[in-house]
Formats: C-alpha cells, sequence, structure tokens
C-alpha cells in the first residue's frame, strides 16, 4: 500500500494549522460589534482605537487592541486594555449569546464605585442575563493609577448549564499579596428574590478570612445585601494587618496575633455575632458581641461584646504596656489606642500573669474617642479582694493625657502574693489598702513626675519574717552575727499601717507605724516615683517604754533597686556610744523574673 496519501494529508493538515494558528486582520468597526454585543445589553459601550483580528485555533477568537468600555451615562470602566473575545459555534448555532467568553490583558479599571452602580443594578435586576458570556477573564490590570491595587488577575465563570457562579481573583493590595475566592453563589436566586448558598475566602501572607453562609438581597437597588452564616478570621499581627487595610480598631497596638470566629449576621455595616470565640495569645474567649462601621469618609469602628473565659493570659498584654511605657520620652497620647470605640465586658474563672493568679475575674474596657477606661470590678488575689479602675482622658492639649487611678485591697495574703512575685515572704499577714491617684503629661515620664493624691496600706495581726525588732533594740542597733543569712528571727504585731499623700510625684508619709507586744515603730520619709528612690527613717523602741530606754533610728535610703539601711541609737548627743549596721536590700523591689513576663519584655520592667 503506498504512503503517499497518508504524507499528502499530513503535509495539508499541518498547512491548515498553520493557517489556523495565525492572526488574520479584519476590520475594526466589525470586531467592535461582534464583543459589543453581551456588553450592550448592560447599557455599556465598547470602543477601540487598536488593530483588529481573528483567528481560528485552537478556538475561534476576535482580538481588539486598546479597549475602552463605557457606561452609557459616561464612566469609563476600563481603558488601554487588550480584549479576546472567544467565538462559541454551540451558542451562534442557537441563537444564544455568539461568545463564549471575554478575556481582558492589563489595562486599567476604574477605582471610582459609583462608576460601576449603573451596570451592577442592570445585573441585579435580571437584564442581559440570556447574553452573559460564559467566563470572564483579567490578567495583569490595574485599579486606578494602581497606588492600592495592581496584578489583578481575576477568573469568573458561570456556565450556561449551572446555576452557579466561581470567581477567583489575585491582587497585590498595597504592596501586599493576596488571593480571594467565590463559589456556590447562585445570581439567578438572588435576582428572583431569594437566598442564595456562599462560599467565600480572601488568603495573604499574614492571615485570612473565611465565609460560608447565605446572602440576600435588599429589596431596594441601593440598599446592602444582608449575609449570614459563620466566618473565621486570624492574623498574624492585628496592628499590621489593620494598617495595610487602611483601617483602625480600639487597643490595636495591645495586640499581637488574634483570631475571631463565630456564627455571624450582617447588615449594612452592622454585624451582629450571638456566637463568637476570639483568641488572642494562648487565650480564649466565648461569648457574643456586636460590631459597626460608621458612616463617613473615615467611619468609626464600634465594637462590643460580653466574653467568658476559663483562663485568661494577661502576661501578653502586661507585656505591651511594660514596653510601651518603659522609655520616658514616649508619647501617651489617646489617639494610638481610642481610633473606635470599645464596650468589652470580661470575666474568668482564672486570670494569670505569670505565677500571679486572680480567680472569679470580672473585668471590663470602655474606649471612647478622647478616653478609655479599664476596671476590675472584683477579683479573688490570694484570700483577699481586689477591685481597681483605670481612667485615661484626653486634655485641653490633645497631646496630653489625664489620668485617674483608683482601687483596693481586702485581706489578701501579703506573704503568699510576694511568693507569687518571685519574692521572699519577709512581711506576712492580711494586706488592706485603697489608693487614689490622678496626673497628666505628654509623656511617661511627665505623668509619672505629676502624680498626685493618696494611698494607704494596713496589716492586722502579721509578723516581719528574718529579723528581730526587739534584739534590734537591745542591741542599740546592731544585728546578732549572721541573722539576715540565717533568717531565723521573727517579729510579729498588732497592727501595722501607712498612709502617703502625692504631689509632683513625690510621696511623703503621712503616717506610719507598727506596734507589736515587745516593740513600737514608726515611720517618716518620702518615695520619689521619677527618682525611683526611697529616703526614709524608722524609729523603733521598746515596748512598753522603759525608763531610760533609747530609741533606735534605722535610715533607708538608695535607689529602690539598691537600698541601704544604717542603724544607730537614737541618742545623738553620746557619738562614743552610737553603733551602726550597714545592709545592703538588693532587688527587693524589682520585677522578678518569674512573674512570666518575655525576656525582651522583662529588661524594660523598673
Amino acid at each position: 500500500m503506498s504512503r503517499r496519501p497518508t504524507i499528502l494529508l499530513a503535509i495539508g493538515a499541518l498547512a491548515v494549522s498553520g493557517l489556523g494558528l495565525r492572526d488574520w486582520p479584519m476590520r475594526t468597526d466589525r470586531a467592535v460589534a461582534f464583543a459589543d454585543r453581551p456588553l450592550a445589553a448592560y447599557g455599556l459601550t465598547l470602543t477601540a482605537s487598536g488593530p483588529a483580528s481573528f483567528r481560528l485555533l485552537p478556538f475561534p477568537s476576535v482580538s481588539l487592541g486598546e479597549v475602552r468600555i463605557a457606561d452609557a451615562s459616561g464612566p469609563t470602566l476600563i481603558d488601554n486594555a487588550h480584549l479576546t473575545a472567544d467565538i462559541d459555534p454551540v451558542g451562534l448555532a442557537t441563537g444564544r449569546s455568539p461568545i463564549g467568553g471575554l478575556r481582558f490583558e492589563g489595562g486599567r479599571l476604574s477605582a471610582e464605585r459609583t462608576a460601576w452602580t449603573s451596570p451592577l443594578t442592570r445585573i441585579r435586576e435580571g437584564v442581559g442575563i440570556g447574553q452573559r458570556p460564559p467566563r470572564i477573564t483579567v490578567s495583569g490590570a490595574d485599579v486606578g493609577a494602581g497606588d492600592e491595587v495592581r496584578g489583578l488577575d481575576i477568573d469568573i465563570t458561570w456556565p450556561f448549564w449551572s446555576g452557579t457562579v466561581a470567581a477567583t481573583a489575585g491582587l497585590t493590595w498595597r504592596g501586599v499579596p493576596a488571593r480571594l475566592s467565590l463559589s456556590r453563589l447562585r445570581p439567578s436566586d438572588l435576582i428572583d428574590g431569594h437566598g442564595s448558598p456562599f462560599v467565600a475566602e480572601a488568603t495573604w501572607p499574614g492571615g485570612g478570612l473565611s465565609l460560608d453562609g447565605t446572602a440576600l438581597l435588599p429589596a431596594e437597588a441601593a440598599g446592602s445585601p444582608s449575609l449570614s452564616g459563620r466566618a473565621r478570621f486570624e492574623t498574624t499581627s492585628l496592628p499590621e494587618t489593620l494598617a495595610w487595610l487602611g483601617w483602625d480598631a480600639p487597643l490595636a497596638p495591645l495586640t499581637s496575633a488574634f483570631s475571631l470566629e463565630g456564627a455571624f449576621e450582617a447588615q449594612g455595616r452592622v454585624v451582629s455575632w450571638p456566637i463568637l470565640r476570639i483568641g488572642t495569645g494562648s487565650t480564649a474567649m466565648e461569648g457574643a458581641g456586636a460590631f459597626s462601621l460608621g458612616s463617613g469618609d473615615a467611619p468609626r469602628l464600634s465594637v462590643q461584646a460580653t466574653l467568658a473565659a476559663d483562663r485568661l493570659d494577661l502576661a501578653p498584654l502586661a507585656g505591651a504596656l511594660v514596653k510601651l511605657f518603659a522609655d520616658g520620652r514616649a508619647p501617651v497620647a489617646l489617639a494610638p489606642l481610642s481610633r473606635g470605640d470599645l464596650d468589652l465586658r470580661m470575666s474568668a474563672s482564672e486570670g494569670q500573669v505569670g505565677p500571679l493568679v486572680l480567680g472569679d475575674l470580672a473585668a471590663s474596657v470602655l474606649v471612647r474617642d478622647a478616653a478609655v477606661e479599664v476596671a476590675v470590678n472584683r477579683a479573688r488575689l490570694k484570700d483577699g479582694i481586689l477591685k481597681g479602675r483605670l481612667t485615661l482622658s484626653r486634655g485641653a492639649d490633645p497631646a496630653e493625657t489625664e489620668m485617674k487611678a483608683q482601687g483596693g485591697l481586702d485581706q489578701v495574703d501579703l506573704g503568699g502574693l510576694m511568693s507569687e512575685f518571685g519574692g521572699t515572704r519577709w512581711v506576712t499577714g492580711p494586706l488592706q489598702g485603697q489608693f487614689s491617684l490622678e496626673s497628666h503629661g505628654k509623656d511617661v515620664a511627665s505623668l509619672v513626675a505629676g502624680i498626685g493624691g493618696k494611698a494607704s496600706v494596713s496589716i492586722e495581726g502579721g509578723a516581719l519574717s528574718g529579723l528581730d525588732l526587739s534584739d534590734v533594740i537591745h542591741r542599740n542597733g546592731g544585728l546578732a552575727p549572721g541573722a539576715l543569712a540565717r533568717r531565723n528571727g521573727r517579729t510579729g504585731f498588732d497592727k501595722a499601717m501607712i498612709a502617703m499623700r502625692f504631689a509632683d510625684g513625690i510621696g511623703e508619709i503621712t503616717e506610719a507605724d507598727l506596734r507589736g507586744a515587745g516593740v513600737a515603730a514608726t515611720l517618716r520619709g518620702q518615695v520619689s516615683l521619677p527618682g525611683q528612690r526611697l529616703d526614709m527613717m524608722a524609729l523603733l523602741a521598746p515596748r512598753p517604754s522603759l525608763d531610760g530606754a533609747r530609741t533606735v533610728r534605722i535610715a533607708i535610703a538608695g535607689p529602690w533597686d539598691a537600698l541601704t539601711t544604717e542603724a544607730q541609737r537614737g541618742d545623738a548627743e553620746d557619738p562614743a556610744g552610737q553603733t551602726s549596721t550597714f545592709a545592703r536590700m538588693r532587688g527587693i523591689l524589682q520585677v522578678p523574673a518569674a512573674l512570666g513576663l518575655p525576656v525582651d519584655i522583662r529588661a524594660y520592667a523598673p
């Protein structure tokens, strides 16, 4: 059998293929008239100033260069793009749309939302559905000048044999790549006024958002769709994500990794969460809440939530606050913390900062445009009760912040509290106290230097461990050899109290005494908060008072992380009879490593 016919057929097929893959020039007006058919139904007009061509293989298509698509009312939607319209032979034969797909390459899409209002309204009304192209793709486009969105790739498919739309998109938003997807949406159901299921997802290098629910269009075209279902949002850094999106949230600088999930209902700019779970750090809280985004060019976010947790880890928040206020020159303006409204109510079976445990915690956080209020309404602390409230408000100068703090302790086991902080139990007994302080300033240093107010604490039925004050008096201010090292001394007392009044960051002792079975002591002097220094004098005397007994004076002075004590007889007129003992008390007032703050944060602690 001769192989010549087979060879001739192969050569002919190659020739036909070569001709089919070639772009054949055609008149621009005819190409525009063909490609404009599915667009005209939506009130859009197509113009082209570039060359037009026709290609047969791999699928018949018509191409146009330098395309511009505008709404009939005037706004330009797409400009300077290359358009390819795929021909659908089946559609031509059945009277359906002859275009199987539109492909846009490059170009610029309008960034004005109002420009898209008219065609989107026609789509919502079901106009031109029969003439829609089953597939629309966009590749390498910019939105507007490309300042925010560039490299936009979109692929939308809505086959004639299917009622669901699927769409994917890739883009670079403000320098960060992101991927978007939408599936299971049924436009026909929405147009008919029914709800449609949908699944949407957005991902970026620092987090993601996923939605699975139902969408319903409003009765009026100008309204916003209603959404309901389940959602999940997570990010490795909430401040960075919000800055990237161009949004603001209250207390955002104090957070880091953040997640949110639950059942939601969205109507316009309001999203309610009947079931809500929030995670930050190692803490998970559950409850309900609502988010509302205000109107205007710079809408303000408002958040309300009531949350509960079994265990609330406060170490990350404490570390963020320590780091925020570590630098004395750091500004304390409220603007970075109050970019949004917050009404948060929290409760926890256990709140923890390192080894320090608070039980039955009930707290609230309120943030407004010019104020931040944090309240511990009630918490159990070492068999006692802790309450406190901190209010920060904007002063007459927006850069200045006014601070008010008040609170109290009731029947707190002081020895146990000191142990949990990693210190020694050198004072034991039930602690009671209260404080009321206020200040104002533009930075941390001025805020501390301006503190004024009062504070007082008292202990009934307590003891000083490791030191026998009666023996100190007996030795005229001296200590038995090795007494501090052995810590085998003890001074019991019926009551000890101290009251202080603060002005300009200096705390002056107004009243302080200790009464025990064999000793009485009083304390006078002051504490400097800006200088982090103590300058005090303790006066010791036997009890009951004995004729001829001499008072022993103990000076306590120095930086509060390296205090020095000097003990001497109160009879200064007899220098030969004086005895002195020097002791260093390093680290007594330092924040210990056992507090549980991260290593890089503990370095900032005083």
